[in-house]
């Protein structure tokens, strides 16, 4: 299977199946020096782990991480940086029943499709499961990130057609509710929307939202990788997402040039700045020193036990009601998969910068009188 590699100066490879033996992650490109433990990667894995909720699934996986190699006395030795999380509660038996037919809005008929042959066990590589890698990578990126003094900070922006409040936003509120919604009202309200799906045995669908604080000016390249080309094909790449706004993204094209233009202005220290950010922090391809702010729009979990019509592998027609054990919503559990895989984006980039003007070459390896 190809394309299980990202990046190319932080480079990560993520490997392993739903219901195989273990998943992992191995990163190419980590610089020596960083301070990292296992316990700064478990913070970030611990958002993502399953049963901590009533809407999340009741697998119940510890999702304990262990660094094989990268590191020693608690720094990166500048080496591969190799992780492994143990599968440890996956009920093959649950799935036993769909290797004969295909369930609507998963990847069972595309894999058969392409390979002739599936690990029907949960969707295997296909499986949610998958993000365990990407998420431990993303750990590792962050550290080098705040090293920076860039930050990044996602929730749950909506729940069906339940949107938060910006004028009701508080981040501490994140952590406090199952939803990692900044709004407690809206928390409130989506709960009971999913409380009511989840008794019909149906599912919701939601949108991430992505702010990055502190990114330099200048950050992108100005053609096929630009910094919103590549935030996209990495959120993009998260299995359920089906669409990424930068900025106002959809609303632009529905806005007029005078209004969606972001004015520059220079403040009294000969800083320049826009007044506005419509462009969310990118122009051009290139991060223009404002606040990046993405949206991922997540499908409603395909997983549902209302009764569906498809087809078994042999083309008869039949009518199935999914078993096992699944989240009513990706959202909330995705939101460190989103944070994740922007940080490592955004590392990747900031690395091919360092090499695009004179400058910087000189004043890095120019000795200082």
């Amino acid at each position: 299977m190809a394309g299980s590699t990202f990046g190319n100066n932080f480079r990560l490879t993520t490997w392993g199946e739903s219901h195989g033996a273990a998943l992992g992650v191995v990163i190419d490109g980590c610089p020596a020096g960083l301070k990292l433990d296992e316990s700064d990667i478990q913070e970030h894995l611990n958002r993502r782990r399953p049963g901590q909720s009533k809407y999340t699934t009741a697998r119940s996986e510890s999702d304990r991480v262990h660094i094989l190699s990268g590191t020693f006395n608690g720094l990166t030795t500048g080496t591969p940086v190799s992780m492994v999380v143990y599968n440890e509660d996956h009920h093959s038996s649950d799935y036993s029943e769909i290797a004969s037919y295909y369930r609507p809005g998963h990847a069972d008929y595309t894999f058969d499709m392409k390979y002739g042959f599936r690990d029907f066990r949960g969707g295997g590589r296909s499986s949610g499961r998958e993000t365990i890698g990407r998420v431990a990578a993303g750990a590792v990126a962050l550290a080098i990130l705040r090293e920076l003094g860039i930050t990044l900070l996602c929730y749950t922006y909506s729940v069906g057609e339940i949107q938060i409040d910006p004028g009701c936003f508080d981040a501490e509120e994140i952590f406090s509710n199952p939803l990692f919604m900044p709004d407690r009202n809206a928390a409130k309200r989506a709960s009971d929307y999913l409380d009511g799906l989840r008794a019909k045995g149906d599912s919701a669908g939601g949108v991430a939202e992505l702010k990055i604080f502190g990114m330099p000016a200048g950050i992108g390249e100005p053609v096929f990788d630009k910094l919103d080309a590549e935030l996209s094909k990495a959120i993009m790449s998260i299995g359920a997402v089906k669409a990424v706004e930068i900025g106002d993204g959809v609303l632009a094209s529905s806005n007029v040039g005078s209004v969606n233009n972001d004015p520059f202005s220079c403040d009294e220290h000969g800083n320049i700045k826009k007044t506005t950010n419509h462009s969310g922090g990118i122009l051009g391809g290139i991060s223009d020193g404002d606040v990046i702010t993405l949206r991922a729009h997540f499908k409603p979990t395909p997983s549902i036990s209302m009764s569906q019509n498809t087809v078994k592998r042999n083309g008869e027609n039949i009518s199935v009601n999914i078993k096992g054990r699944h989240d009513p919503i990706i959202v909330p559990r995705a939101v460190v998969v989103v944070e994740s895989m922007a940080a490592v984006t955004v590392v990747d980039l900031l690395m091919s910068n360092m090499s695009s003007r004179m400058d910087s070459l000189k004043a890095f390896y120019t000795p200082t009188p």
